[in-house]
């Protein structure tokens, strides 16, 4: 299913289409049943649920990704601990 935006420009309106991809996933049933009683809870669709869930993971992905290339440099000026951050950013 391909989501649609309408622009309306100078009297003339317009279709926007964003290009999707379909993924095929397997699921345990325990998750499945989780993941129903999730949709029926949120009235949202198991695509929308798994969207957003594969959204924050690859966002924790590189977050990670980028404090393990920030780390070298942050202990060099005393940043051993979340702590230290805190401490001199609050």
């Amino acid at each position: 299913m391909q989501a649609a935006a309408r622009i309306a420009r100078r009297g003339v309106l317009r279709c926007l289409t964003m290009k999707t991809s379909t993924i095929t996933i397997r699921l345990d049933d325990a998750l499945g049943r989780e993941l129903d009683q999730a949709c029926a809870r949120t009235g949202r669709t198991r695509s929308e649920l798994a969207r957003e869930a594969l959204r924050r993971q690859l966002a924790l992905l590189r977050f990670e990704r980028l404090r393990r290339r920030t780390l070298p440099l942050a202990e060099s000026q005393g940043y051993l601990t979340d702590e230290d951050v805190f401490r001199d950013v609050s």
